[in-house]
């Protein structure tokens, strides 16, 4: 219980990038750009940060009152801290659309005003934007919101950014230096990654709360040999009035290799009868195609980080994974891969699906016919 008397308020500051993550269910592979947003919200993208804004707010609720709010106005957090009773005091002015350089002066004014702790809720663009306007001049965290989540400064969740950032202000965490990582969107949708390393700033570090970097599969021959089993099994067990939904990642396009499709390497392909049916697919066209139908969701993790669902394959959203069931989902990694992880990680952003995931676990193809038991957090 925390005692009013003898804890003090501590101040954050709060900034929203209300288009953050639009680009990932229709498939866009970000939102950097107005041309980008433009064509999400013309594909019927709808605004999804301001409500895991919320589900980081309300798990931030118990010590509200040892809490002071400076927020971007409107949109860019005053909207969503009023509405839970925070006590707050708004920075700039509401508009209907915002830029970049709006969060760059927002935060520059947090960091004149020197907050306990900066939180912004955004992808791998919006890191970039608070790293030029503060750099290691103040603690940082990122609630996960975009399409593009290559940095080390997210939570896994949002509520998992609550409990790192309610540990550090009231109890104790340690600081590192978390990378900024971004790549080029244009390259993504063109199917190739051009991470590049922006500089650094300053986070709360707890190792089980905190996302790791994006590590690439390393393509030496031990690594592409275990690829071509899983992918030989995987294709041995299709069944051939089945629709298969194939996640990013250099594992489940070697099952296009093998059959001779060529599978996207970023995007969510759809297979049947071991051809390619679709390519590159967004939420809405996914939903179209499994209606009514018997369909499988093969994935594999992001490496270094975990994710089986929430980074980098968003269309294969809540919804397309409800419709097809939890009793479908395969997933599939490289013995390598899995040396290196703990646990396998989910963020749908539909927490009763999370919680569904995380107490079932789920069995990891790991090479022809080999499986291994993981858990999900």
């Amino acid at each position: 219980m925390v005692s009013k008397q003898t804890t003090p308020e501590k101040t954050i500051g709060f900034i929203i990038n209300p288009v953050a993550g639009m680009g990932g269910a229709v498939g866009l592979k970000g939102t950097d750009g107005i041309e980008i947003l433009c064509k999400a919200i013309a594909l019927g993208a709808k605004p999804i940060a301001s409500a895991k804004a919320e589900i980081f707010l309300l798990n931030l609720s118990p010590p509200k009152e040892h809490i002071k709010f400076l927020v971007g106005a409107g949109e860019m957090g005053e909207f969503q801290v009023k509405k839970l009773g925070f006590n707050c005091q708004v920075l700039g002015q509401a508009k209907t659309l915002t830029s970049p350089k709006d969060t760059q002066i927002i935060a520059h004014q947090m960091k004149e005003s020197k907050v306990d702790l900066l939180i912004f809720c955004g992808g791998d663009g919006t890191a970039r934007d608070i790293l030029r306007a503060i750099g290691l001049s103040v603690p940082v965290l990122g609630v996960p919101t975009g399409v593009k989540m290559h940095s080390a400064v997210f939570a896994i969740t949002p509520q998992a950014a609550a409990r790192v950032a309610l540990r550090f202000l009231f109890v104790s965490l340690p600081l590192r230096e978390a990378e900024v990582m971004d790549v080029d969107e244009q390259a993504f949708r063109e199917g190739h990654v051009s991470a590049e390393l922006y500089g650094y700033v300053l986070s709360p570090f707890e190792p089980h709360l905190i996302q790791g970097n994006k590590m690439e599969s390393p393509m030496i021959e031990s690594e592409i040999q275990n690829q071509a089993a899983i992918a030989l099994y995987i294709i041995e067990e299709m069944k051939p009035t089945n629709l298969y939904i194939i996640g990013p990642g250099t594992t489940t396009r070697t099952i296009g290799d093998l059959l001779d499709q060529k599978k996207t390497l970023l995007g969510v392909d759809l297979f049947q009868n071991k051809e390619i049916t679709a390519k590159d697919v967004n939420e809405k066209k996914l939903l179209q195609a499994i209606a009514g139908r018997k369909a499988q969701i093969i994935v594999t993790p992001i490496g270094g980080q975990g994710f089986i669902f929430g980074r980098g394959n968003q269309q294969i959203s809540s919804k397309v994974i409800n419709q097809v069931g939890l009793d479908n989902i395969i997933v599939v990694a490289t013995k390598s891969k899995l040396d290196r992880l703990e646990s396998l990680k989910v963020d749908t952003g539909d927490s009763k699906l999370d919680a569904a995931l995380r107490a079932r676990g789920i069995s990891v193809i790991s090479d022809y016919k080999v499986t291994r038991k993981m858990a999900i957090e």
